[in-house]
């Protein structure tokens, strides 16, 4: 008898503690929701502008500049040349260049191997063009990683005079260049240019002058 109220007695609590078992895991899940909901924190969407200062840009639209290179006088050699050139900007693409170069001629071959003088001393080389001018691939130069400069190819066609041996001779020009932009009024080109026009020195001719030179101009 004792036995059997012992069974029931064990079987009573076994039943007991699953209903507690139960109800605590059906009532766990709605505890840890607003547990979760408690710990949401709420960020103010408020964020803080910067002010931002833009360097103005300079509009200057004059450049003059001086160079030196070497010049190849038809028949005479190649020759050092100075000149200076000033431009004008018509539009970001196009512009109007001034170019003048004086230069020295040398001894033609014949000259050296006879010892006699074609031109009697005469040897000073002078011209001056004006040309329009035309970027054709504005980009970025860069100097290792860090450091890029704005640049842009160009491409130049012009009419001039060249002045040598005594005679002025009507001079037509083409040419190119490379221009790199250190700052907002400072650049430095290399320029190649090509004087084409009649000569009549060592016999009647076209002498093709080929230039180049490198050199800085100053925007004002």
């Amino acid at each position: 008898m004792e036995n059997r109220f012992q069974r029931i007695f064990l079987k009573s609590s076994f039943l007991g503690l699953m209903l507690i078992s139960n109800c605590l895991l059906a009532a766990e899940p709605e505890t840890v929701e607003e547990n979760e909901i408690s710990n949401i924190k709420v960020f103010d969407p408020k964020v803080e502008r910067r002010e931002v200062n833009r360097d103005a840009i300079d509009t200057e639209n004059w450049e003059i500049g001086l160079y030196y290179g070497v010049i190849s006088i038809e028949d005479f050699g190649a020759n050092d040349i100075v000149g200076a050139n000033i431009a004008y900007h018509i539009t970001e693409d196009f512009f109007v260049t001034a170019n003048y170069g004086q230069a020295e001629a040398d001894l033609t071959s014949a000259e050296i191997l006879t010892g006699i003088s074609i031109l009697n001393d005469d040897r000073d080389y002078t011209h001056y063009d004006l040309s329009l001018g035309f970027n054709i691939l504005p980009g970025e130069g860069f100097l290792g990683k860090d450091i890029a400069f704005t640049s842009n190819f160009y491409v130049l066609t012009g009419l001039g005079s060249t002045k040598f041996a005594g005679d002025n001779r009507s001079t037509a020009v083409i040419g190119g260049g490379y221009q790199v932009l250190f700052n907002d009024w400072l650049s430095f080109n290399v320029v190649l240019r090509d004087y084409i026009y009649k000569i009549e020195i060592v016999g009647a001719k076209t002498a093709s002058d080929l230039e180049i030179s490198t050199g800085f101009t100053v925007f004002f």
